[in-house]
C-alpha cells in the first residue's frame, strides 16, 4: 500500500509566515492535486513549545542561521516558529484538510528537535507515525512539503532506514537554503540512500494508491 506523507504545509513556513520557504505557497496546490489519487493521506506539523531550543530567541547573542548548543547537540537555531496553538502552527487554509487521515506532530520536547515526521533528531522517540503506516500495511510513501533541506530530507532518510519504498515529489518541495544549493544536496543525499525521485505529474499518471 501506497501513502501520501505532506511535510509541514504550515503557515509559518509559507510567505508571510516567521520562517518563510521561498515559494513555500507553490506546494500546496499540487498536494491538493495529488491527495486524490491515494487512500490514505497522511501529515506531519511542527509543533513546538513557546520555549523551544531552536529558537533563537533561546540562546542570547544568537541570530537565525547561527549554530548553537541544543542538550550537547549542535543545533541551527531558528525564528521562533509554529509555535503550539498560533495560527502560525496551523496548516494553509488552502491545503484541503479534508483529505488528510491523521497527523502528527513533532518537535514537541523543548530539549531537541524534530525535523523527520517519524523521528526525533536523536531518534530517541517516534511520533507514532511509522507505527501508524505499519499497522496499515504501507510500504511505499511519496512525500512532498517543506523544506526540502530539512525536514523533508530527515523525513525520506528514515523512511529509507525502516525499510520503506520512498518517492520525492521533487515540484512538491521547496528548500530553505540558508547556503546556496542546499536544496539540490538534499535532492541528491535522497536519491542516493535510495528514494526515487519523481515529479506530481509521474505520480498522477501511475496507478491509483492502493
Amino acid at each position: 500500500m501506497k501513502t501520501l506523507l505532506l511535510v509541514d504545509l504550515q503557515n509559518d513556513f509559507l510567505p508571510g509566515g516567521a520562517l518563510a520557504v521561498p515559494e513555500g505557497d507553490h506546494v500546496v496546490p499540487i498536494a491538493n492535486r495529488l491527495m486524490p489519487h491515494f487512500r490514505l493521506v497522511v501529515a506531519s506539523k511542527d509543533w513546538h513549545p513557546a520555549d523551544h531550543g531552536s529558537f533563537a530567541s533561546q540562546h542570547p547573542g544568537h541570530q537565525p542561521g547561527d549554530t548553537a548548543s541544543l542538550d550537547g547537540r549542535d543545533q541551527i537555531v531558528w525564528p521562533d516558529h509554529c509555535v503550539q496553538g498560533t495560527a502560525g502552527a496551523e496548516f494553509s487554509d488552502r491545503l484541503d484538510q479534508t483529505r488528510i487521515q491523521a497527523v502528527f506532530f513533532k518537535g514537541t520536547d523543548p530539549r531537541l528537535d524534530s525535523y523527520s515526521a517519524l523521528f526525533d533528531d536523536d531518534h530517541r522517540r517516534s511520533t507514532g507515525l511509522i507505527e501508524y503506516l505499519r499497522e496499515r500495511g504501507v510500504n511505499e510513501v511519496s512525500v512532498l512539503g517543506l523544506a526540502t533541506d530539512y525536514c523533508v530530507r530527515a523525513t525520506v532518510l528514515d523512511a529509507l532506514q525502516e525499510g520503506l519504498r520512498v518517492q520525492v515529489v521533487t515540484d512538491g518541495c521547496r528548500g530553505v537554503n540558508l547556503q546556496p544549493g542546499d536544496d539540490q544536496r538534499a535532492l541528491d543525499a535522497m536519491r542516493a540512500a535510495g528514494a526515487m525521485l519523481v515529479t506530481s505529474n509521474d505520480v498522477l499518471h501511475e496507478p491509483l494508491g492502493h
